[in-house]
């Protein structure tokens, strides 16, 4: 487990890709888990160990995640989370060029919970919830654009789902882009989580890169090895 932060409220690690955030019906093993294991060999804690779900990751999405270590941090940055107050930024590498360097996608989604899809609806749909994210690019190469994306909601697939619908998919998101390439990790990655301290009230950043070294993040490895 890679450990980025970790006081007596706050426990933030890095995700790896594939990894699930919390335990489901594959019973494969799952980061929250992990983590509670790692408290109580570290601590040498007794009895069960208190760990938080804050937010969660989609499973093939690598990156930076926050935990409660403490009830009093669970509420506060649940909180925080709710009116919006945690940013959280992403990398991602899209396919082709971007038409507009930066702009604001707004859209309202549906989610298929029986086929774990979601969906860009009309405003007027019963199910539908509004997905504002704002985005940036970075650089372009090889056909390839690395685009940076700040969630202002959470939904679902958001980022994957917006930037397809906008027609910038993902490099190997095999649920969302059109001409997914088979086997292809997908190229989103959880890369800045900024919030407010639980109880010191002070601002922290935390960052977490991908591997430079892989496809297709090897694409524009000098500009993430600057970002370090």
């Amino acid at each position: 487990m890679k450990v980025i932060y970790q006081d007596n409220h706050l426990f933030i690690v890095e995700k790896q890709p594939n990894q699930l955030v919390q335990g489901d019906a594959t019973t494969d093993k799952d980061l929250l888990t992990e983590g509670k294991e790692y408290i109580k060999v570290q601590d040498n804690k007794p009895g069960n160990v208190f760990l938080g779900l804050v937010h969660r990751l989609d499973r093939p999405v690598g990156g930076a995640i926050v935990f409660a270590k403490t009830s009093k941090a669970a509420s506060r940055l649940s909180d925080q989370l709710r009116r919006h107050a945690i940013t959280r930024k992403y990398l991602a590498v899209t396919d082709g060029s971007v038409s507009r360097q930066s702009g604001k996608l707004v859209d309202y989604l549906y989610k298929d919970r029986n086929k774990n899809q979601s969906y860009v609806v009309d405003s007027g749909h019963a199910e539908a919830k509004k997905a504002i994210l704002n985005y940036t690019v970075l650089a372009e190469s090889q056909g390839l654009s690395l685009i940076e994306v700040e969630l202002e909601t959470g939904r679902p697939h958001q980022i994957r789902v917006q930037l397809s619908h906008s027609g910038m998919p993902i490099v190997g998101d095999q649920k969302y882009h059109p001409s997914p390439i088979v086997g292809q990790q997908i190229a989103l990655w959880a890369y800045t989580l900024g919030l407010d301290h639980p109880t010191l009230k002070e601002k922290m950043a935390f960052t977490s890169l991908p591997n430079e070294r892989e496809y297709p993040w090897n694409v524009f490895g000098d500009l993430l090895g600057k970002t370090k």
